[in-house]
């Protein structure tokens, strides 16, 4: 007979086992990751959220699926990210509509300040300010003279009414004292469109690669705050002496609350994303410029950027869009 020394040695050789089980099971990631996506397949950010998927497939050895939730301008998804569990595994591709713009715009069920974790920025988006070629204005400042001596006879767009290029760029003409008059768009490539076809005069959009090596726009300016690579004597924003220049950017954001340690685990996940070989091709489809941030860097830019939007609305009068 087993005397009761033996007895409780072996439970608590058992109950060890168990713990370490347990805790090894716990440790992030251990089971599936979920990438929600405010927008339908096929386009830019479902190709951004199923490639970052694939990635984390291989690095992690678990299941990662994106699950994609459009509607409202990516607003259903952030919506959706803010009442998950905080344990990293469900996360949502993070871009400026939902997280710094729409909230002015709408009543909405989260507050991008407070609501979420920002995880890490990976890319940003060019979004330049051109003419077309034999526009008679070569620089901003040429552009500013003239809309200066013709108020309001200046037309111009954006691909997203009330997006970021939207309000950073009526608060530029705002700030060179000009009256402007925008002529909104249905997105895409339309306005780009209005552009060549001589209904408008200056657009900021990302639809401008095409046109450019082809040379039948003429760049003037950067709106955010990153040169962009290609054309790196293309003054921006922040160097034109703007009031505001924010980046058009694509990053991975979860709920309040994560865990450090499951912060530090996309952290340095991020950080081996970038460096990989195919990374670039991820850049290229997207036409972006590659833009690495992490959590302690990324999560003040976005809140800071919602709070710009804040006061910018406002200030330039500008309504929900019809």
């Amino acid at each position: 007979m087993k005397s009761w020394t033996t007895v409780i040695a072996g439970l608590c050789v058992a109950a060890a086992s168990t713990t370490a089980a347990a805790q090894t099971g716990d440790r992030f990631p251990s089971r599936q990751v979920t990438i929600v996506v405010g927008f339908a397949p096929g386009g830019g950010g479902d190709l951004a959220g199923r490639w970052i998927a694939e990635f984390l497939r291989e690095r992690w050895n678990v299941p990662v699926v994106v699950e994609n939730r459009p509607g409202a301008g990516g607003t259903i998804a952030a919506g959706h990210l803010a009442r998950t569990k905080p344990d990293g595994y469900t996360v949502a591709l993070a871009s400026p509509g939902p997280f710094t713009v729409a909230p002015h715009f709408q009543k909405l069920t989260y507050n991008p300040a407070k609501d979420f974790t920002y995880l890490f920025k990976f890319l940003v988006s060019a979004q330049p300010m051109f003419v077309k070629a034999d526009s008679p204005f070569k620089t901003v400042q040429d552009l500013i003279a003239w809309a200066k001596a013709n108020p309001g006879k200046l037309l111009w767009s954006t691909s997203a009414t009330n997006g970021t290029t939207h309000i950073t760029t009526a608060a530029a003409f705002r700030a060179a004292g000009i009256e402007a008059t925008y002529v909104p768009f249905k997105g895409g490539p339309d306005p780009v469109n209005g552009l060549m076809s001589n209904q408008i005069q200056v657009v900021v959009t990302d639809w401008f690669k095409s046109f450019a090596e082809a040379g039948t726009i003429r760049l003037l300016a950067e709106s955010g705050p990153d040169k962009i690579p290609a054309y790196p004597n293309v003054p921006t924003y922040k160097e034109l002496g703007f009031p505001i220049s924010l980046p058009v950017f694509y990053g991975i954001a979860g709920p309040a609350g994560m865990p450090e340690d499951v912060i530090r685990q996309w952290d340095a996940a991020a950080a081996d994303m970038v460096r990989s070989p195919n990374f670039p091709k991820l850049v290229g489809a997207l036409n972006g410029t590659p833009s690495h941030s992490g959590h302690a860097e990324f999560s003040p830019m976005v809140v800071d950027a919602f709070n710009q939007m804040g006061r910018l609305v406002p200030e330039l009068g500008l309504k929900p869009a019809q």
